[in-house]
């Protein structure tokens, strides 16, 4: 047990050092090239982070291990919203710009109801998988349009010291510092699952409720790094982008690309409460940004209480037992 503590310290100190060559990669190319940063946040970032969730879930899907795999995408989905944008929040106010809410939000949210419309028969099959990838194709080629249509270069007077030198360097630097960024997040989350789920099957925790609680909030801690680090740095674009992007990839690349390998099955407690719960979380975070475009620290706060309360639901049941 002792080791298992060890191991998930040492990842734990690869997620922080790997977020932090991650944000600052993006957020100097988006600088350089004129990119929002909601962009870079939903696009580079979002995947990096995202990978640790589909790495889990491919070898879960070639151990036959849906409900893990499901548990993971579904639960990964509330942690983005309610552990990482809450604990985003109560570090600084989120800025919401009404584009973001009109554009990534409305997308967003018709991937999850899709998600969810798609599991309804039972299992996420082939086909289901191949109409996900096709969804991310068309979402990347948005974004390509978008981005064309809204690229500018941000006031020199907006840059601070520290993003300047990060944007004078070499490019070929700036590619290494995100590429780098992106592994660290990777390994360090891989260390942290793989001790997680020793300690979860020690106490006795079913797969399904360790898919849904810590290998989600494992494979989310990319996530939550990258956000509290954009944060930190007062760049709340770049912590919305990664939240939006990142539950999208979860489900257009993540679900889509497994679905593809190996149709996942659908458990009826999985459509009859978590799923519901996912949505819920999704709906619950347009009447929060929307009022005066922003989510404050108490609404962070509501969002935190929410998480801490589905996971006491999920764990209540063994430790009872």
């Amino acid at each position: 047990m002792i080791w298992q503590l060890l191991i998930f310290a040492g990842g734990l100190g690869l997620l922080y050092l790997g977020a932090e060559w991650l944000i600052r990669g993006a957020a100097s190319l988006a600088l350089k090239y004129g990119i929002r940063r909601l962009v870079v946040g939903i696009t580079v970032v979002a995947l990096g982070t995202s990978m640790p969730e589909f790495v889990v879930n491919f070898f879960a899907a070639l151990s036959r291990q849906d409900g893990l795999a499901l548990g993971n995408v579904v639960g990964s989905n509330i942690c983005n919203i309610a552990l990482i944008l809450g604990a985003s929040a109560l570090i600084l106010p989120l800025t919401v710009s009404r584009n973001t809410l009109r554009k990534e939000y409305v997308i967003m949210m018709g991937v999850m109801v899709l998600f969810y419309l798609m599991a309804l028969d039972g299992v996420i099959s082939q086909v289901d998988g191949f109409f996900l990838i096709l969804g991310l194709v068309a979402f990347l080629v948005f974004l390509v349009i978008d981005c064309k249509r809204h690229a500018q270069k941000l006031p020199t007077e907006e840059i601070s010291d520290f993003e300047r030198k990060d944007l004078s360097a070499p490019a070929y630097k700036k590619i290494t510092l995100l590429i780098s960024g992106i592994v660290l997040l990777a390994v360090g989350a891989r260390l942290m699952v793989y001790s997680a789920v020793n300690i979860a099957e020690w106490l006795g925790v079913s797969s399904m409720v360790i898919g849904l609680t810590v290998v989600a909030i494992g494979t989310s801690l990319p996530e939550l790094a990258a956000s509290l680090m954009s944060a930190l740095k007062k760049d709340p674009d770049m912590s919305m982008g990664n939240v939006l992007g990142s539950n999208l990839l979860n489900v257009l690349f993540v679900i889509g690309f497994v679905s593809v390998i190996h149709p996942l099955s659908v458990e009826t407690e999985s459509l009859s409460v978590h799923f519901p719960v996912m949505l819920g979380f999704c709906v619950l975070l347009l009447p929060l940004a929307w009022t005066s475009y922003r989510i404050t620290r108490l609404e962070g706060g509501v969002l935190l209480t929410g998480f801490v309360g589905y996971m006491v639901y999920l764990v209540l049941p063994y430790l009872s037992a």
